[in-house]
């Protein structure tokens, strides 16, 4: 009966890809809590609070049925001012809301044009949809246009779709966000951009690399509420009748059971905090430096964000290596195809308000040694 099933573990294991779950151990450099907000006492508080208030731990149905609570709706408001938008839209999290708009807005006879290294949620919600899908060269605005040009030649006439993040999950480098919503403009297309490496690290008060693209007519942007921000859930922010559309003709909305209110309550307390906490973006850049820094050492690249990917190529090896560096009591976590390309299996060091500089130090130390042997 399971045959098939052991087979493929075992095909898994020979390619050094087999994935088993690992529990928190060692200093944190593989979360994504880049401002140290998942414990943060004022969120607790305020979750609290609205405990004692008579908020529901559940939502207990899909926002079309009783799961819309006023604690949802206030975190749409408050995120719709803050980024600049004229609506957003809350979804379970990044993986659903990235799927969710793009089996739901491009449309049948759209072409949507996607990074090479867009995130997994983005690619499969593409191929699951109803528009044709194109895979052009990382961060080259320049192929997005060619892309596009090439349709239009072979009778394309829906609307495009240009899907990037405004930083990669995996690299740690920005999109050209200026050159691709010339691009949009040029050819009246869509630009949609996830955040999610971005929101409450970059840009004035934390809005993200995108702030000055948010509220124009065809800039839809998804800011997770589950990495800075330090609670769980995302963030559509759109114009209102995309936001609109979304209630109306998407699966993954309508029929989902809605995020818990108590998240809406998190995750509405973090934009207050990163608002009014600049200190917060101030200090994890200093830390930031420090870390790329130590990786140009190293001889690796530096991304210059606070994803620092260390490419070591063969699977085995940088499954070895993050092993030795949690022997030494850092929590580093070696990442490998498919979620990267082949060849490029690397550790993923992440740089959050979790760590102090000699805590990085040490780090790179115990790097610099393993790698050495």
């Amino acid at each position: 009966m399971f045959d098939r099933y052991q087979a493929s573990l075992q095909g898994l294991a020979r390619k050094n890809r087999l994935r088993s779950l690992n529990p928190r151990t060692g200093i944190d450099f593989a979360s994504n809590d880049y401002l140290a907000l998942a414990g943060s006492k004022r969120m607790g508080d305020a979750v609290a609070t609205a405990l004692s208030h008579g908020t529901p731990v559940g939502a207990t149905g899909s926002r079309l049925l009783r799961g819309n609570d006023p604690e949802h709706e206030a975190l749409e408001a408050k995120a719709a001012v803050y980024f600049g938008s004229e609506r957003a839209l809350f979804f379970g999290g990044g993986y659903l809301a990235n799927f969710a708009v793009l089996t739901t807005l491009p449309q049948k006879g759209d072409l949507i044009v996607l990074d090479q290294l867009i995130h997994a949620s983005a690619r499969e919600g593409a191929r699951a949809g109803r528009a044709d899908v194109m895979e052009v060269r990382h961060n080259e605005a320049g192929a997005m246009d060619d892309a596009i040009k090439t349709w239009r030649a072979n009778g394309g006439v829906g609307r495009a779709w240009i899907v990037v993040e405004s930083l990669y999950s995996m690299d740690g480098d920005r999109a050209p966000l200026n050159e691709l919503v010339e691009v949009s403009d040029r050819h009246d297309a869509f630009l949609f951009i996830d955040e999610a490496h971005a929101t409450g690290v970059y840009g004035p008060k934390g809005r993200g690399l995108a702030h000055h693209l948010e509220g124009r007519e065809n800039v839809v942007v998804l800011h997770t509420c589950d990495k800075a921000l330090g609670a769980s859930g995302a963030l559509v922010t759109a114009a209102a009748v995309l936001c609109d559309y979304l209630v109306n003709r998407c699966r993954p909305f309508i029929y989902a059971t809605a995020p818990s209110p108590l998240m809406a309550v998190a995750a509405a307390t973090a934009l207050d905090i990163v608002a009014g906490a600049p200190e917060h973006r101030k200090r994890l850049a200093e830390l930031v430096a420090l870390a790329n820094e130590k990786t140009a050492t190293l001889g690796f690249r530096a991304s210059g964000s606070q994803i620092v990917p260390i490419v070591i190529g063969d699977n085995a090896r940088a499954m070895a290596l993050a092993e030795s560096l949690r022997a030494h009591g850092f929590d580093v976590r070696g990442i490998r195809p498919p979620t990267v390309p082949e060849g490029t299996a690397r550790l993923r060091v992440s740089v959050t308000l979790n760590v102090t500089e000699n805590e990085i130090s040490a780090l790179f130390e115990a790097l610099s040694k393993e790698c050495r042997r």
